[in-house]
């Protein structure tokens, strides 16, 4: 059977106007002038994908994509909006649209959307929570909200803003919301904003031409291109210089570039996912970032958990974690001792899931045997006071603090390992078989350790 589409407007041109096109794309249309005879539509057949003008004679698109959400929400809803009137547009994303188009209408943006929503299916949900589970390990109640939101999103092209803190895995929630949605078999860009000079991060979004400034020897394609069609993820958002915040805001809301050095624009699609461990709400109090591009990218926000608010999901990552790196390295996975468990359960993890991994990947390098002792886990002792405080809910900067000092432990701790290493080497003269056995750790361990290290 061909595709059903529903069209809902009562302007005659736009009706045919989208008719005529998703006919060429051999979808069949059955078209209503207002909400009721939409709704009409709804409750008598099944269709494929929903088109709604914003203002209708008995309501608006948003009230019907609140009332699809509620009795069919497994329907890709696309919103219909006036040029520039990006509020509403947000507005019908967040009560659940898959996406919005700009009159006058674009037939490219028209077919990409299209497109997009056909790769939807209503019996996708269930594989995709599968799926989810997998890559998005816990059973604590705000991991399988999380993955519940993450299915969700999925089926939508609305912008994410994920928060969380450092080491909490936000990198791997985008991931997952472009794997599991239409855009998958396009390209996923991640980005950290941070990273970049500010004096090239125009050209490293939009690309350049050749002889835009000195050193472009070449024409060179930006993110924003190379992520066409796909997922472009902003890592670090909150790091961007204010002047490209003002041309990325654009560059969504228009969905076209001008590469630097070009006198022409380019047309892009991609759906924009962003995250960041800073507060955003205060860096646009302070005049750090700006309110329009926020609100543009905070369409909906989702919040992935600190790993001390989900201790009891501990062992099942750990136990992932566990057998990935002893996959990495060809051994026979290690067991947890008892007390290495219940220290783990007990320890807050200022650094989160990533600390836990570094955790274990330095244990399983120190441990005897099959079995990880406690002490292999060379965990900070954090007195009853500190560890009392963590375990509760403590605000942003407590957050990045907490953060900050975990990092400054890890480093502590490589320098320690380093010194008692070459210590024992010095000792040794050099010999390395001797050394393994002096600081009583296996030839493989030391091998590892003196790679990890940089120790020449």
């Amino acid at each position: 059977m061909m595709p059903q589409a529903l069209i809902v407007d009562d302007e005659a041109d736009i009706l045919e106007l989208l008719s005529m096109t998703l006919g060429a794309m051999d979808i069949e249309c059955v078209t209503a002038e207002n909400v009721a005879q939409a709704k009409q539509a709804l409750q008598q057949q099944s269709f494929d994908l929903c088109f709604t003008d914003m203002r209708l004679p008995d309501g608006n698109g948003i009230d019907l994509v609140t009332w699809i959400q509620q009795n069919n929400p497994d329907l890709p809803v696309a919103v219909i909006t006036a040029h520039g009137n990006m509020d509403l547009a947000v507005q019908a994303l967040k009560a659940g649209a898959f996406d919005f188009v700009s009159k006058p209408v674009k037939l490219r943006v028209l077919r990409e959307l299209v497109g997009a929503a056909l790769k939807l299916s209503p019996s996708k949900p269930v594989l995709h929570e599968r799926r989810s589970r997998d890559r998005l390990l816990g059973e604590t109640q705000v991991m399988r909200e999380l993955r519940g939101k993450v299915t969700k999103l999925a089926r939508s092209q609305a912008p994410v803003y994920i928060s969380g803190e450092s080491g909490t895995g936000k990198e791997l929630v985008a991931r997952l919301i472009h794997e599991l949605g239409a855009r998958k078999d396009k390209t996923f860009v991640p980005v950290n904003c941070g990273a970049i000079p500010a004096e090239l991060v125009e050209s490293e979004f939009f690309g350049h031409k050749k002889g835009a400034f000195t050193g472009a020897v070449a024409d060179k394609q930006g993110l924003f291109q190379a992520a066409h069609g796909g997922t472009l993820f902003l890592d670090e958002v909150a790091d961007l210089p204010l002047m490209m915040q003002v041309k990325l805001l654009r560059a969504i809301q228009e969905k076209t570039i001008r590469p630097v050095g070009s006198h022409e624009e380019i047309n892009v699609d991609v759906r924009i996912l962003s995250a960041t461990h800073k507060d955003l709400t205060a860096g646009v109090k302070n005049g750090t970032f700006r309110e329009d591009l926020f609100y543009r990218l905070n369409v909906i926000e989702i919040q992935v958990a600190a790993l001390r608010d989900r201790q009891s999901d501990i062992p099942l990552l750990a136990e992932h974690i566990l057998q990935k790196l002893a996959a990495k390295n060809q051994q026979k996975k290690p067991k947890l001792s008892a007390k290495a468990l219940s220290a783990l359960k007990q320890y807050p993890f200022p650094g989160n899931v990533r600390e836990l991994e570094n955790t274990l990947e330095r244990a399983l390098t120190w441990a005897e045997g099959d079995t990880i002792e406690a002490a292999d886990l060379m965990l900070p002792v954090f007195n009853d006071h500190k560890a009392t405080n963590v375990s509760k809910s403590v605000d942003i900067e407590d957050n990045a603090q907490l953060t900050a000092a975990s990092g400054d432990l890890e480093t502590h701790l490589e320098l320690q390992e380093k010194a008692i290493i070459q210590q024992a080497l010095e000792e040794t003269r050099w010999n390395r078989t001797a050394a393994a056995k002096k600081l009583g750790i296996s030839f493989r361990a030391l091998r590892y350790k003196l790679k990890k290290l940089d120790i020449d």
